[in-house]
């Protein structure tokens, strides 16, 4: 779809292709906007718990820090692109480096016995896991985002797609064998925030400790800094084709106000709500999104020339993995999270109505059939 329709909305402008320029693609756009922003809620605060660490107990909550962190993306964003894209390529390349030194010196400790299937959780809560680990990889449909600036995109999306998944997800196995080949599974829970930190430090001493929780403060880091752009990116994208208020427009240097009307919006989220309710809701809400955009890719599938099975496929899984995580969340951790998720999506579709009633604008194409 970032192929067949280069907007820089991404997947605001695939739900509008697909379902056409009403109030439904509207308000699916505006929720999905107000989940990128929970994204960055949620990295941030796990930003924070990192970032305590290094400090002495009581001096500063995680709280404090995540909120400075997106201070400095905030300001970095508002230097300009390029600074931006040098910023991210920068600690990207240590981060990288840290981690597989880490998970190439790891796995050499690594307790057959510890991988055993016997001590495996029961398959329901392997699903919820699965669905919790969407979350992780959805940050990738960023890249979509930036196809009008592609040189080729029709050879460079799908290379980019496939090869950083392919790699990322190698590195997420390699430091889950590392993790578990390491510590008993109460160990990884009872470290569940800092539990890559944890397996450095009896193989690389306490030094091993901080190195780890500056690595994992440097990626969480670039998450927030890739989630920023494209959250404002589509700020942007909303208010020129008519979903946002017209403000999202106004230049502030070589940015947009978008960008500190979403940090705006950032901040209470940050302060009221806690790690697993923010990632949980935020997962299941992404999943479904995901899941509609795919449906709606069915629609002009043609234009596109996808492969259907394809499609096809991508709807159930999505929305499946979202049916798990949905029922084991409001099981096991937040019995609330339906209310919450239904609150969210009521939310968009007022804010669409509100907007559409006041501005008589209407959502629209970018990219015309």
């Amino acid at each position: 779809m970032a192929v067949a329709y280069p907007s820089r909305g991404g997947m605001v402008e695939y739900l509008v292709q697909g379902y056409g320029e009403g109030l439904f693609s509207g308000s699916i756009g505006i929720l999905f906007y107000f989940s990128q922003l929970i994204t960055i809620a949620a990295v941030s605060k796990a930003f924070g718990v990192y970032a305590v660490t290094f400090v002495p107990d009581g001096m500063m909550d995680a709280n404090a820090f995540a909120l400075g962190v997106v201070a400095l993306f905030i300001s970095i964003n508002l230097i300009g692109a390029a600074f931006v894209s040098k910023a991210e390529n920068i600690i990207v390349f240590i981060k990288l480096s840290i981690l597989l030194v880490f998970v190439g010196v790891a796995l050499f400790y690594v307790d057959p016995k510890l991988l055993s299937s016997t001590e495996m959780p029961v398959m329901n809560q392997m699903f919820f896991a699965v669905g919790l680990t969407f979350f992780a990889y959805q940050g990738f449909s960023v890249i979509t985002n930036t196809v009008e600036d592609m040189q080729n995109p029709q050879t460079t999306m799908l290379k980019a797609m496939t090869i950083t998944i392919v790699l990322v997800g190698l590195l997420y196995v390699l430091t889950s064998v590392a993790v578990l080949g390491n510590m008993t599974l109460p160990e990884v829970l009872k470290a569940q925030d800092y539990a890559l930190a944890q397996v450095a430090e009896p193989i690389f001493g306490s030094l091993g400790f901080k190195i780890m929780a500056a690595t994992a403060l440097l990626a969480t880091a670039s998450a927030i800094n890739a989630t920023l752009y494209a959250a404002t990116e589509i700020g942007y994208t909303l208010a020129k084709e008519g979903n946002l208020p017209k403000v999202y427009t106004y230049s502030i240097h070589a940015s947009y106000e978008g960008l500190i009307i979403s940090a705006v919006l950032i901040v209470p989220m940050i302060l009221f709500l806690n790690l697993t309710q923010i990632t949980s809701i935020a997962a299941i809400i992404v999943l479904i999104i995901q899941g509609l955009t795919h449906v709606g890719h069915l629609f002009c599938i043609e234009k596109t020339g996808a492969n259907r099975i394809l499609i096809v496929s991508a709807v159930l899984s999505m929305f499946a993995i979202a049916g798990l995580t949905l029922y084991y969340t409001s099981v096991h951790e937040m019995p609330m999270i339906t209310f919450y998720i239904v609150c969210a999506f009521a939310l968009a579709f007022t804010v669409e109505m509100v907007l559409r009633f006041f501005t008589k604008r209407v959502v629209s194409r970018h990219i015309k059939n």
